[in-house]
């Protein structure tokens, strides 16, 4: 080997990564990009965020936070930079347009301006919107870095699929821009298998295009059932419980009328815990319906008490809307429920329906079938305990298999180290 292919081999290879995300949500915020961060730092990089003022869901600035104070703070050995953005409120999806344009605009603007030095990669975390592309653009263009952008929502698919936007004009203007971010990716990163196609059709380079899975955070893993620490006490009976956002994709029509039908059956109860867009009407719903009695809603809770309460769980739900978007997407949900080692019930199809049955970890029912449901869960409530165990081991055992978090933050240094070699010069 000559002098020049020892410098290129070592350029290739680099040892630490400077890695600057872009992401619209982050701490404390809870999205599974925070973990990734950490991992990032737990094997040796170097990470910065650039992120916008936390208010999510509640759709209000958390406190300590406003539109223009802390700019700038730590967490964790991560530096993280903040920029204003307009709040998602409670109100309609003017408001949401707002927020994730302020995000994308601000962040376009400030980003060069604080993010200070270079950095190797750009990454990118896309749960929606598909805007917070355009600051990650900037970046690579300003930095000179080449971006890996990781897609867990397709647009404008998923405008479509929830009914935010109908009109056409819109629609086409939106994967108008889809297609500008795909090709100034230099790598695409997808959540589920069944994404590839369409981010190739939309512009992304099929070679690099590249599956890379939600995993879950290292506190998911089972526990013994017991109290969880600041919580009311539950109801006796067979408990199903849904955790997560409460919005227009996860058809909570569905779960409401499968709780009706099985409304007599007194020793069943849907937990719901979580909060988002929704909140008021599945609230006024349950008043509505009289099913109070059978449907507890629970709020929300952080992160780190979710093992604690799936345990209090015999089934944990998992619901989408019925729609050929849907169908492509795996609900980062299954990853933390099989962490979990807890049987699941899945109301949904294509890839996230999948993996539940090839795991066997649990029972799958169509979309949007609340009969199917409630059938489902009537017979899971009259199945042996032990029965139900072997689905959470089950899942458990797929998850170490095939979403194992080291086993994938592995994967993702590899290429970005390979990123890192294909973006670097020589120059003698």
């Amino acid at each position: 080997m000559d002098s020049r292919q020892e410098v290129s081999s070592c350029i290739r290879h680099p040892k630490i990564v400077k890695v600057l995300i872009v992401t619209q949500y982050f701490w404390p915020e809870n999205f599974r990009i925070n973990d990734l961060a950490h991992g990032l730092i737990k094997i040796g990089h170097q990470v910065t965020i650039l992120t916008g003022k936390p208010n999510y869901p509640s759709g209000q600035f958390f406190d300590g936070y406003s539109f223009l104070g802390r700019s700038r703070e730590m967490f964790s050995g991560i530096e993280v930079i903040r920029v204003p953005l307009v709040t998602r409120g409670r109100g309609g999806h003017g408001r949401l347009v707002l927020n994730f344009l302020s995000f994308a605009l601000f962040a376009s603007l400030f980003g060069p301006l604080r993010c200070r030095g270079a950095f190797d990669v750009i990454f990118v975390y896309e749960p929606s919107p598909v805007t917070v592309g355009l600051p990650g653009l900037v970046m690579k263009a300003v930095k000179k870095a080449p971006l890996m952008f990781w897609v867990q929502d397709l647009w404008p698919e998923s405008l479509s699929a929830t009914g935010a936007v109908k009109s056409r004009w819109v629609l086409d203007q939106v994967s108008s821009l889809v297609r500008f971010i795909y090709r100034g990716c230099d790598r695409v990163l997808v959540q589920s298998r069944a994404f590839v196609e369409r981010v190739r059709v939309l512009g992304a380079d099929p070679e690099r295009i590249l599956y890379y899975p939600n995993s879950a955070e290292e506190l998911y893993r089972p526990v013994l059932r017991g109290p969880v620490p600041g919580s009311r006490a539950l109801p006796d009976g067979f408990r199903v419980m849904f955790a997560g956002n409460i919005g227009a994709a996860q058809s909570f029509e569905t779960i409401l009328s499968a709780a009706e039908t099985l409304r007599d059956y007194r020793e069943i109860h849907w937990l719901i815990l979580g909060d988002g867009r929704q909140s008021r009407w599945v609230h006024e719903e349950v008043a509505r319906r009289d099913l109070s009695q059978c449907v507890h809603l629970l709020g929300r809770y952080p992160a780190e008490s979710m093992p604690n309460w799936f345990a209090q769980a015999d089934v944990l739900l998992v619901t989408l809307k019925k729609d050929p978007i849907f169908a492509l997407t795996i609900p980062s949900k299954i990853q933390s429920y099989m962490a979990c080692g807890r049987p699941i019930l899945a109301a949904l199809e294509g890839e996230g329906a999948h993996i539940v049955e090839e795991a066997r970890a649990g029972i799958v029912v169509p979309a949007e079938d609340s009969s199917a449901l409630a059938k489902a869960v009537l017979n899971m409530s009259l199945m042996p305990s032990l029965e139900r165990e072997a689905m959470g081991e089950n899942g458990r055992r797929y998850f170490l298999q095939e979403f194992e978090r080291e086993t994938l933050l592995v994967r993702l240094d590899s290429w970005m180290k390979e990123l890192v070699g294909e973006s670097s010069k020589c120059a003698f």
